[in-house]
């Protein structure tokens, strides 16, 4: 109790997980310490029972130490790898002890005090077995209790687990130990036993599965700057709406349809349970995500990746780097960067995040724009960067200053308020771009704007049709599946032709159409998405449940719906046909993603030209300062932005409404900064 209250930070939100909080060590510690009931002499039982309790005392006093310094929890391969460990706490542990830590060895000390004075009596009578096996049973009936209450808080705790806290505030740490060493288990017996022959199947699928760069467009972009700006649970039918006559996103709309745009109205999100770090990860690989939990959080870790990052950087020069206003560890983004070849991550250490500033997943996104432009103007040329923005996140709260947009009226807070961070999005966007255009960055660059996944759940969209003018009453699970459409917008300004396009595509092929027109081939790489661009691209766009859309039919849980009429099928045979060789491609690739990421197959595969990353030679704790160094080595040869402006900030080209600005620094803070890769929590400001 005094970790969880005093050192942990489990955010707890309600009475009832309180409750939980309160009884999740119970039946652990009764298990564990319960072993010793099973060895009848004195002289085993109480040197057994005192062991296991040091131990678990032991457990956690580390995990207490490395939370301080991580704001995270210790895995079973972050204690087994004596490198991680030593990495992970590189702080000194004695300033990290604070003086309330007496407490957590407290009454291990008392107690063999006690014994050693025979205050505490040996007893030496045999105990009978049938008390220990009491004991397992009562505390695995009370853990099972536990798992339930915990799973009506928090549905698919155990499989969809994107923050290692949710664990340990449901079910305590000792679960959340086994549980991590289960995993880690299952994940190693796979990876062992994983020979070079397995990969034969992917490469062979997706060599055939290979489209063809579209000479139109092939090297359109080639040498600029990339910057992606993720959109965060932004959908595509937020563009060219309209709320009380005004536009929701009006700066996104004129986007969407500039001429020097290319768009996409039938692009799906095709995220699972890892939800944004599943986008990322299609985004950066062209592999998918896992069926259950998230591949960034499992695997992430120790996975071998051929990611966008170190693709540019092998073959173009490129520089890359990550801004984002929340946590390094969450998502465990911090260690899955790495080892895809990220120079730089500006995590929430980098920023201001005090008061106001942040919400609860990190910096709002005007402040993230503006206060990145620090760390952006002095990466050298050409770049490949990623905004990864949050204020657009359920449950959609925002500061009232913040906008006075007015919003629908449907009597659900969730629908009316995203309608709100949308609309604040949409100017922080606005505002990023007028930077660029005034630094001249602009010219220089493509910027690709997409969705990441859905933000009204499919148990809101009814709730949703009100404002979009549709009837509650005759929506269905193919509306639901129409409505996983979000945008995908690829803007090269200077560019005449641009276009809406009404191909269907999904986040999967976002890889290699960006590879082509960057001039970059991507036959050589393992990927499962298609150029879009491509007259070979493959249109049918598959959902991680092995649902799948095309643009003629819907296929949900085995029943297909017509796209033209959003009605069930009888299929002809030639029907029949099709959707069979659709549902077979889908199963086959999703299978073959799954396989080449939880047997970790890349290891094996080394293309042409492809140097595998060594994740070691990343830290993320002291980026500006790396920039800095690097722009006085090159000297005159410096691409930087900051260089070719005579040495001068460009801090002052950008210009926010954000309220924020005019605020004092606080004490207080909505979220918690640490970055696991500084030696102490002001290293990287």
């Amino acid at each position: 109790m005094l970790a969880y209250f005093a050192d942990f930070k489990l955010g707890i939100t309600n009475p009832f997980q309180f409750l939980i909080v309160l009884i999740n060590p119970i039946a652990t510690t009764g298990l564990l310490i319960g072993i010793a009931l099973y060895f009848k002499r004195a002289r085993f039982f109480y040197p057994i029972a005192l062991l296991i309790s040091i131990l678990n005392t032991v457990l956690l006093y580390l995990n207490v130490i490395y939370f301080r310094e991580f704001t995270d929890f210790m895995t079973v391969s972050t204690m087994t790898g004596y490198s991680k460990v030593n990495q992970g706490l590189s702080g000194s542990s004695l300033a990290l002890t604070n003086i309330h830590d007496i407490f957590y060895w407290l009454d291990l000390v008392v107690i063999i005090l006690l014994l050693v004075f025979k205050k505490i009596k040996i007893d030496q009578r045999p105990l009978n077995r049938r008390i220990g096996l009491a004991v397992t049973s009562f505390c695995l009936l009370l853990f099972t209790i536990n798992l339930s209450l915990g799973e009506m808080d928090r549905p698919q705790l155990l499989t969809r687990t994107f923050d290692r806290t949710y664990i340990v505030k449901y079910l305590g740490l000792d679960a959340f130990t086994v549980y991590d060493g289960m995993k880690s288990q299952h994940n190693n017996d796979l990876r062992a036993t994983a020979t070079k022959s397995e990969l034969d199947d992917v490469l062979k699928f997706t060599k055939a599965h290979y489209a063809k760069p579209n000479k139109k467009y092939y090297g359109i972009a080639k040498g600029k700057n990339v910057i992606i700006i993720h959109l965060e649970s932004f959908q595509q039918f937020l563009i060219g709406q309209k709320v009380n006559g005004k536009e929701v996103t009006p700066f996104l709309n004129k986007l969407y349809r500039s001429h020097s745009s290319y768009a996409f109205k039938n692009f799906f999100h095709q995220v699972g349970q890892g939800k944004t770090s599943d986008a990322e990860n299609m985004l950066e690989t062209s592999t998918y995500g896992l069926p259950q939990g998230s591949l960034f959080a499992q695997l992430g870790s120790d996975n071998t990746f051929q990611a966008a990052p170190a693709i540019l950087k092998q073959r173009r020069g490129y520089s890359s780097a990550v801004f984002h206003g929340n946590i390094a560890s969450f998502w465990n983004r911090n260690n899955v960067y790495k080892n895809m070849g990220y120079q730089y991550f500006f995590d929430a250490s980098y920023y201001d995040t005090s008061g106001d500033r942040s919400l609860g997943y990190g910096l709002k996104d005007k402040l993230l724009f503006r206060d990145s432009v620090k760390y952006l103007q002095n990466l050298q040329q050409p770049f490949y960067v990623k905004y990864l923005t949050v204020t657009n996140h359920f449950p959609f709260d925002l500061d009232k200053e913040d906008t006075n947009f007015k919003t629908t009226n449907t009597g659900d807070d969730v629908v009316d308020n995203y309608f709100l961070t949308a609309h604040y999005l949409d100017q922080s966007v606005h505002e990023f771009y007028n930077y660029l255009r005034k630094t001249g960055l602009l010219k220089k660059s493509v910027i690709l704007l997409y969705g990441d996944h859905y933000g009204i759940s499919d148990s809101e969209n009814k709730n949703l049709a009100k404002a979009i003018h549709r009837n509650p009453d005759d929506w269905d699970d193919f509306d639901n599946a129409q409505l996983q459409r979000v945008p995908l917008i690829i803007n090269i300004p200077g560019e005449k032709h641009g276009y809406v396009s009404n191909k269907y595509a999904g986040e999967i092929d976002v890889l290699p159409t960006l590879m082509h027109l960057l001039g970059i081939s991507t036959k050589r790489y393992v990927q499962f998405g298609t150029d879009i661009f491509s007259k070979q691209h493959d249109q049918v766009v598959a959902f991680r449940n092995q649902d799948w859309v095309s643009p003629t039919f819907t296929s949900i849980s085995g029943d297909i719906y017509s796209n033209k009429t959003g009605q069930l099928m009888k299929l002809t045979k030639r029907q029949a046909a099709q959707v069979k060789k659709n549902k077979d491609r889908v199963q086959t690739e999703l299978s073959l993603s799954d396989s080449l990421n939880e047997k970790n197959l890349l290891r094996f595969y080394h293309p042409k030209g492809f140097e595998s990353i060594d994740p070691r030679k990343y830290n993320y704790a002291d980026g500006y300062q790396k920039e800095k160094r690097l722009e006085e080595k090159r000297g005159k040869k410096s691409t930087s932005l900051f260089s070719k402006n005579g040495d001068k900030s460009t801090s002052r080209d950008y210009v926010t409404d954000a309220p924020e600005i005019h605020h004092k620094s606080s004490d207080t803070n909505r979220i918690k900064i640490t970055n696991p890769d500084a030696t102490n929590n002001d290293s990287s400001r």
